[in-house]
């Protein structure tokens, strides 16, 4: 993987699937819908794969200046020979490279790929399947989602594919991987789903699906599909202690990436509802005193001077277990209510407040934009 693209912050071998530069006695039959498609996927693919592209960024890098820390008391004429041999200052722009998969959504030529496919990049191009090539622009970026919409303009209408959704995916459905692994071009691996809303703790809003098809560098962005041909989720990150697939690489569910998308193709920025509390989980401890079988709910620890929580009469130390019909089991359920909730909309928020539930009314305001 090259430097243009940004690192995981986590200790865990995660990697971001970007680029290179880049027995039971009982048995039950699977319904039609579930089942690899007769005489295989060759059909399926023929028909999906022109809408899926290759993408090929470029970039700069300011490279880290070599300072050299030589040590008190050296004899100055020692000083200076070892200064003349040593690089000072900075190094200068590097030339960057980096290689990711999308697909097209609109005849058009909106594209979805992953943000760190693009972050940073001078150039975007992007490549079909057929060989046709195009300059693309890049419309808005989500950091927090890493989801990505590009545009690129063609005098023909483009192939395109449509979301399916994927909370109606279930943990064993069959499921297509398509991309640019390793930059070999157009690739296509199948697999099942093996976990649904994984939390790996990649930011604030994990609710990746796991799947067993292969995926790997390069793959960042390219489409999962289900049976029918669409697109049920965004190909984002691997598990991986050498940086190769050993079958457990995670997509960004469809449900989101639509919404994301939606938002991004308006105006270029996604705006998210904000409450202005810092969280954290209730202990075992304190569930245990409070007589819940386990915890639940986010504790808020800390809530931001002129913030909505602030205003509505939120406290540090209150519970909160609900967010207008959402039950908070833990904290990314918070986190992801308020976020999908519009700025100026009225929200009931139940608290555990000293030891009584109450409900405050809340005004959401707008969380500040992230930057990557």
């Amino acid at each position: 993987m090259t430097s243009l693209f940004s690192s995981p912050r986590r200790a865990a071998p995660f990697v971001l699937a970007a680029a290179l530069a880049s027995t039971s006695a009982l048995t039950f039959a699977p319904s039609a819908a579930l089942a690899v498609p007769a005489g295989g996927y060759a059909d399926l693919v023929e028909q999906i794969s022109p809408a899926v592209v290759f993408i090929e960024v470029t970039g700069t890098a300011e490279q880290a200046s070599a300072q050299v820390q030589l040590p008190e008391g050296m004899p100055e004429e020692l000083r200076k020979r070892f200064e003349q041999l040593m690089p000072q200052g900075p190094a200068g722009a590097q030339p960057m490279h980096g290689l990711g998969s999308g697909f097209i959504v609109s005849k058009d030529g909106m594209i979805v790929t992953n943000n760190h496919v693009v972050t940073g990049a001078d150039t975007v191009k992007v490549k079909l399947a057929d060989g046709r090539s195009f300059d693309a622009k890049v419309v808005g970026s989500d950091v927090l989602t890493d989801i990505a919409v590009l545009k690129v303009e063609a005098d023909v209408d483009l192939p395109a594919v449509k979301f399916g959704s994927s909370d109606d995916m279930r943990v064993g459905d069959e499921v297509v991987a398509m991309g640019n692994p390793f930059g070999l071009g157009g690739t296509v691996t199948t697999g099942i789903i093996s976990a649904k809303s994984r939390n790996i703790n990649a930011g604030p809003y994990d609710d990746f699906i796991q799947t067993d098809a292969a995926i790997n560098r390069g793959n960042s962005g390219g489409p999962l599909f289900n049976n029918a041909g669409e697109v049920i989720g965004v190909n984002t990150a691997i598990l991986s202690p050498d940086g190769g697939s050993v079958g457990i690489g995670f997509s960004v569910p469809s449900d989101l990436v639509q919404d994301i998308v939606a938002d991004l193709s308006d105006d270029g920025e996604i705006t998210r509802g904000w409450l202005g509390v810092q969280i954290r989980p209730m202990t075992a401890e304190v569930a245990q005193v409070l007589g819940l079988d386990a915890p639940k709910g986010a504790v808020i620890e800390a809530i931001g001077d002129d913030s909505p929580a602030k205003k509505a009469g939120l406290e540090k130390g209150d519970i909160i277990l609900s967010f207008n019909d959402t039950e908070i089991k833990e904290l990314r359920d918070l986190t992801r209510a308020v976020a999908e909730t519009d700025p100026e909309a009225k929200a009931e928020v139940m608290v555990l407040h000293k030891g009584k539930e109450v409900t405050r009314t809340v005004t959401i305001g707008t969380l500040a934009d992230q930057k990557a």
